[in-house]
């Protein structure tokens, strides 16, 4: 109840009706799963670098319909955030705005729930901008990755002095390592572990 309630008032929130669709029920055999490399690990102050989202439809993982933006900077990327992300101003040829970025990205996860690891900061960054652009923060239902494998493991240890650490849970459920921060690899990298959790009993 609650939850339809927030969506309710979101939606008075919205200033631009080419976004109604974010509030239309949602297909529950889709789902979003998207990351963000940054600047930083403040959304008030660090900017998005690149977004990464993939859709999974039932068991499968739709890398053939992935997108992955990269976005202008309008300052130059600090040297401890290149060491991270391994993405530099030179690499960002052909960027678009975040405004552009943000739109392209609604558009694309349309009504369907998102999953993430650690999503809250992903979408708070990117609630830093629909805010701006549209009145609203993002209305579609979520799903914690990490907190599905912990529900999972709680199973077998009822103590909860459980792992969270993202290589650590893709090693126990023994899925493929990518390239490691980069936001279409580590979208990925999360949908498996997304798909593999919901098909699983415990750990």
């Amino acid at each position: 109840m609650f939850d339809g309630l927030k969506r309710s008032w979101c939606r008075k929130k919205l200033t631009d009706e080419r976004f109604a669709f974010l509030f239309d029920e949602p297909r529950e055999d889709e789902i979003v799963v998207f990351d963000c490399e940054t600047t930083g690990l403040d959304p008030k102050r660090d900017e998005i670098i690149s977004i990464g989202a993939v859709k999974v439809k039932k068991n499968k993982i739709l890398t053939d319909e992935a997108i992955h933006l990269y976005i202008e900077q309008k300052r130059d990327i600090s040297a401890k955030s290149i060491t991270v992300h391994k993405i530099r101003n030179c690499d960002l040829e052909g960027a678009v705005t975040v405004e552009e970025a943000v739109e392209r990205f609604l558009y694309y996860i349309g009504n369907r729930k998102l999953a993430g690891y650690y999503l809250e900061f992903d979408v708070a960054m990117i609630n830093k901008y629909t805010k701006k652009m549209l009145g609203i923060t993002l209305p579609n239902r979520q799903v914690e990755v990490s907190a599905l494998y912990y529900d999972k493991k709680l199973k077998r240890i009822p103590q909860g002095n459980i792992d969270l650490r993202f290589d650590t849970i893709l090693k126990d459920l023994s899925l493929p390592r990518l390239k490691a921060h980069n936001a279409l690899n580590d979208a990925v990298m999360t949908a498996m572990m997304y798909l593999k959790l919901k098909n699983i009993k415990s750990l």
